[in-house]
Order: C-alpha cells, then structure tokens, then sequence
C-alpha cells in the first residue's frame, strides 16, 4: 500500500482499537498497542515507512522527554537510596544474569553475549511513564520513585553499550559538553523566557522544546548515542518547572498520546514475527525468563528492605522487569555492527518486547497499588 493517506488511516485505526480495549479491559492503551501491533504486524502487515519510523521515534523522544518532567526532585531527594540501589540493581542482575546464559548456557562468544545481557539489562521509561500516566501514579510518591529508579537503570544500559563497544569521537565529546550546558542552564533560561512568550495560539514555547530536542537528538546522533537520553535529562532538569505550569505539560501530553505514541507502541508490536515465536520459543522464554528472574531476585529484597508494602514492591519490581525502547537500541546495535546474526537479533528483540507486555500485564491485573496522590496533586 503506497498511498500515504491509506498508511495513516490503517495506523490510526489500530490505535483507536486499542484505546477502545482499553476501556473496557483496564489495562494500559500502551500496552495494548503493542499487542494490536503485533497481531497486525503478522496478519495484514504494517508499512514501516521512513516517515512511520522517524514519527515512532519522535514519540519515543517526547514521551521520554515527559517521563523527565514527572520526577519530583523533592521525592527523589526524600528517597534518593531507595531509587539509586533499586535502579543500579535493575541494571547489574539482569546483565550478569543474560549475559551468563548467552555465554555459558548457550556457547555465545563474549561480544554477542555482551548484546544479549546489555539488551535485557534495561527497563522501559515509555512503557513504564505510559502506564503511569493512565493509572495516575505518576502523581504518587511510588510512581516518581519507579521514574527515577528506571532512569538509573536504563543510564547503566547505556554506559554499558557505550563503555564495552566504545566509539569515542569529537562529536561524540561534543555532544557530552553540549548536553551538560544545556540541561545546566535550562532551568534558569526557560522560566524567563516562557513568561516573556508563553500564553499564545501558535505555542512558541513548545516549539522552543522541540527545538532543543531535536538540536540535542542531532548531537546524539552524531555521537553514535540515542536522542532519547538527553531527552530524559532536559526533561529531569525542567520538572520543577514543570510542577508549577501543568497546563503546558497537559499540552505536550495530549500530542504525545494523541498522535505520536501509538506508532511507537504500534511498531514495537509489529517487530514481534510469529514465525520467530515459533522458531525460537525456546530461547526467547528462557531469556524472558532469566531477565525477570533476576530483576525480582535482585529487586525485590531491596523494596522489603525500603518498606514498601508488599503489593507495592511487587508492582515495583514487574515495573523494573520491562523493557523496550533501550533494549530495541542494543539489540539492534549489535545486528547493524555485525555483532550478533539475523537469528540472534530475532530472538533477543523478540524477548525485549515480550518484557514489555509480560510483566506489564501481571502487574496491571493482579498488584496495582492503591492510587494515593500526592497532596499538592489531592
């Protein structure tokens, strides 16, 4: 199908049946992209066009972007322990863990079990920031709390991929520097400049933000890094801003999961090949296997130690147990470089994407914490 018009109506369409479902099955719309997405990936088929690519991707940086704004510096400071060792260890366990099995467990040379364990290390901020946002704990102390220790983990993913497989550049130098100044001097320049251009029809001020993600996701680009890092921390940088102008971040919301989000849920969902399911059952639910193992193992102590309720540290912990957008990234990194074959690369993204259904859903059905907003929020 080459007419453009046909391509958008046949997207649209899958996400409005997913935001139709649910309605009526209170789980995650986010969530049910993905699985609407991989039922049509494998039937009707869905066009991954250039222009479907960079709007999934510009979802992932803008719902990257809110998932910043959404983490209170005040309840992180308050629980700074809690959201670094739950978030470092989200991180070590499942690597070790993937990266044990791919090389002893299944003859994997160590570069490739390298992919397979930094691939499966990772949690999923979109995911995560999307069920959040629908369920209304991202007002919630927990909510910020699980934000924060995402972000932890999914930044050990990307010093791993960028320490192990290193390609140091003077962009990449650069990138560094520029982000560093940016994410410093924003929370200063954006309130003073918002108040002098803010309140209009053609919403400068999120053109403005735009601006400074795409410049950003440039450098990244040139760096051989991921866009939707800086994202996060111009996004972290600007939430206490953000706590007092809800209004703009409602705004930015409302595109973000109007339009934007869907294709990036949606495409996810398609990247899941019936075929490879079938093939490969065997070691995509052993690797699936081993990664929740591990976050709980690793996971789950720690929230018993902090005293979160019991139902809390398991929502917790299947929160940290997902994965998607920085697992997506590893695996593919390591099959673009020639690291990993077709076969593994099928059997790696197939497990990342099942990490963001599996333990998504057994948290929204069965350990959804009692919604208590905070007060500010009440």
């Amino acid at each position: 199908m080459d007419n453009i018009w046909f391509q958008s109506a046949l997207w649209m369409f899958l996400a409005l049946i997913a935001a139709f479902g649910s309605l009526y099955i209170t789980i995650s719309a986010a969530l049910f992209e993905i699985v609407v997405g991989a039922i049509a990936g494998n039937t009707v088929g869905l066009p991954l066009t250039p222009w479907i690519n960079y709007i999934a991707s510009f979802g992932a940086i803008v719902l990257t972007f809110l998932a910043g704004t959404d983490i209170d510096p005040h309840v992180v400071k308050k629980n700074f322990a809690s959201c670094m060792t739950i978030g470092l260890m989200g991180f070590f366990a499942p690597y070790v863990g993937c990266l044990l099995l791919a090389h002893y467990g299944l003859g994997w040379p160590w570069p490739q079990a390298q992919i397979g364990g930094i691939a499966l290390s990772t949690t999923s901020v979109a995911v995560v920031y999307a069920v959040m946002v629908e369920t209304g704990y991202n007002r919630t102390d927990l909510g910020k709390i699980i934000l924060a220790a995402c972000f932890i983990n999914d930044i050990g993913t990307v010093l791993a991929l960028g320490l192990v497989f290193a390609n140091y550049n003077m962009y990449l130098l650069i990138f560094a520097f520029v982000t560093i100044v940016v994410v410093a001097a924003l929370p200063w320049v954006v309130p003073w400049v918002f108040a002098r251009i803010g309140g209009r029809a053609s919403e400068p001020e999120i053109k403005l933000l735009f601006l400074i993600l795409f410049a950003l996701g440039g450098l990244a680009n040139l760096g051989k890094s991921e866009a939707v890092l800086p994202a996060y921390l111009v996004g972290m940088a600007l939430a206490p801003f953000f706590m007092g102008n809800k209004e703009l971040q409602l705004r930015l919301r409302a595109i973000c999961f109007a339009f934007l989000t869907p294709f990036y849920f949606l495409k996810a969902g398609s990247l899941i090949q019936a075929s490879a399911l079938v093939t490969g059952a065997g070691l995509i639910g052993l690797f699936l296997l081993v990664k929740m193992a591990t976050k709980f193992t690793g996971i789950l102590p720690l929230t018993r130690y902090f005293k979160f309720e019991p139902r809390e540290g398991m929502y917790t912990t299947l929160m940290m147990s997902t994965g998607l957008t920085f697992g997506s990234i590893s695996a593919l990194f390591g099959f673009t470089n020639h690291i990993i074959d077709q076969t593994q690369y099928t059997v790696l993204i197939t497990a990342v994407v099942g990490s963001a259904v599996v333990p998504t859903l057994i948290a929204q059905v069965w350990f959804q914490p009692k919604f208590e907003p905070l007060e500010e929020d009440a």
